[in-house]
């Protein structure tokens, strides 16, 4: 019997994470905000590839908000493609087509398109080198000119310190027998243990605190970023010279407020960069900066820059949406160097003309040129503070670029339905799924458990929506829980699913405009 699984974990199933920053519209706008141009557009032969999906549901949720797309997605654990593919035949969705492939036998493949995005997400540091050099000849070989590839990874310097309490985990684990989920909680306890004693090499600053988060983490997760044999960090030069090697350049983040350096760097910092004409190095030096974690990067093949001409024309035609309450929106974010305050004078405006749109009784998307000619007071603050509070709100999660233009909106909405319809009904038996397709933006908009048999029950024409999703719970002996504690009668649960609904209905309006509902 073949080691088909590579020392990586399959006992225990991934996660069912949504992970926005894979969206087209999100990856096509970070291009854009580096002045690069990109074959995104999502006419009917744009094609999408996830390389490692896990239990594809970002993969089922962007090929439901995006039916113009044609989406391919592998993962080479059969049990995970059966419930994706069981979720995409619920769901109607028909421009989605999984594979149970190794990352060798999907790249041997001839029944595959040329691509214009290929995105893997929590991949490249837990597989072996052997399968890294796969990955990079399929992009050789299957991305199209002007296409983009997206790549996630933990990175140094920024992991350094923490590496040993990984280390450990894994020592533990792989002494011990048996299936992975036994030998979760006695990794973390002899962890415990080992801090007890005052091992030194779990010294660090900031350890204790990281380890005390890890316990409250899923155990899946837990499992599939610590348990796995392969488990490289690295410097982004080394990717870069990866990527390379498919004749790809680096075009910047997909986390977009990493794009803003006033709330990241200091001004010594930025003179350093400044002074940095190699545009590898300028951003590893950027991570010593940060101590950076976790990148998330967008490499292009054959990145064609915009003139600053073009690039305007492309941020006027750009879309947007608020994708929040407005009372919602704080005018703090927090970058790298902290929490920082935003001028009130310049994003309020931008805010509340976006407010205005979402309010109109139309869709929540309008075009940048259209939003400044309909609002003078945004229009005056002038084309460089305009551009920088669109990528610091995106950034947050209060904006959301959208597809490129709305002639397919119908399409997409009817979609979507389908699909969010049959992630409700699965809500009333996991809690699994966090998130709903939101076609107007082309991604997701993350939403819990009871807030989606709330809305099902709405769509139901439930008179009693917290009734309705009492009985449900009930059925399967399971209690909500406030501040840490299971509410044990059924007054407090039904009391506090009130409470949820009348949240919830603050944001119905949203919903509604975004597609979701």
């Amino acid at each position: 019997m073949t080691d088909w699984n590579s020392g990586y974990v399959i006992d225990l199933g991934y996660t069912h994470g949504f992970y926005r920053e894979l969206a087209p519209s999100i990856l096509r706008f970070a291009a854009l905000a580096k002045g690069i141009s990109t074959s995104t557009s999502g006419d009917a032969d744009t094609s999408y590839c996830e390389l490692g999906c896990g239990q594809g549901f970002s993969a089922n949720l962007l090929a439901a908000a995006n039916p113009d797309f044609r989406f391919y997605a592998t993962d080479f654990n059969p049990a995970q493609i059966a419930g994706a593919r069981q979720l995409a035949d619920a769901a109607g969705t028909k421009n989605i087509h999984f594979f149970d492939d190794s990352f060798a036998q999907f790249e041997a493949r001839t029944d595959l398109p040329q691509f214009d995005i290929i995105a893997l997400h929590g991949i490249y540091s837990w597989i072996a080198a052997e399968h890294r050099e796969t990955i990079v000849r399929f992009i050789d070989k299957r991305l199209k000119p002007g296409g983009l590839v997206y790549i996630s990874y933990n990175c140094l310097p920024g992991w350094a310190a923490a590496a040993p309490l990984r280390q450990l985990m894994y020592f533990h684990a792989k002494a011990a027998s048996g299936p992975t989920g036994g030998k979760l909680e006695p990794a973390l306890a002899f962890v415990e243990k080992m801090f007890a004693a005052n091992a030194r090499g779990l010294a660090a600053a900031g350890l204790r605190e990281r380890f005390d988060n890890l316990k409250g983490q899923s155990r899946n997760y837990v499992a599939h970023e610590y348990f796995n044999d392969a488990w490289e960090l690295f410097y982004h030069s080394e990717v870069a010279a990866d990527l390379s090697s498919a004749r790809c350049t680096f075009v910047g983040s997909s986390n977009l407020l990493e794009h803003v350096d006033a709330v990241n760097l200091t001004e010594p910092q930025q003179a350093i960069l400044k002074e940095t004409p190699d545009p590898v190095l300028r951003e590893t030096l950027r991570d010593f900066m940060v101590s950076q974690q976790f990148r998330r990067d967008i490499f292009a093949r054959g990145a064609v820059a915009l003139s600053p001409g073009e690039a305007m024309e492309s941020w006027l035609d750009t879309r947007f949406a608020l994708i929040v309450r407005e009372g919602s929106v704080s005018l703090t974010v927090k970058g790298a160097l902290g929490e920082a305050n935003l001028q009130e004078d310049v994003y309020r405006p931008v805010v509340d003309a976006f407010a205005r749109q979402a309010a109109s009784g139309k869709s929540a998307a309008i075009s940048l040129r259209q939003l400044l000619a309909e609002n003078p007071k945004v229009a005056e603050l002038g084309w460089g503070r305009i551009q920088q509070a669109i990528i610091i709100l995106a950034g947050a999660g209060y904006l959301h670029p959208c597809p490129v233009d709305a002639k397919n909106d119908g399409k997409r909405r009817e979609s979507a339905k389908r699909f969010n319809l049959a992630v409700m009904d699965k809500a009333r038996y996991t809690a699994d799924l966090q998130a709903l397709a939101a076609p107007v933006i082309g991604g997701g908009i993350t939403i819990g458990r009871f807030q989606q048999l709330l809305l099902l029950a709405l769509i139901n024409n439930e008179k009693d929506p917290a009734g309705f999703v009492w009985r449900i719970l009930q059925a399967q002996n399971q209690r909500l829980a406030k501040e840490g504690k299971a509410l044990e009668t059924e007054e407090d649960n039904i009391a506090e699913l009130n409470r949820l609904y009348s949240d919830l209905q603050q944001s119905l309006p949203t919903l509604k405009t975004l597609g979701v509902i």
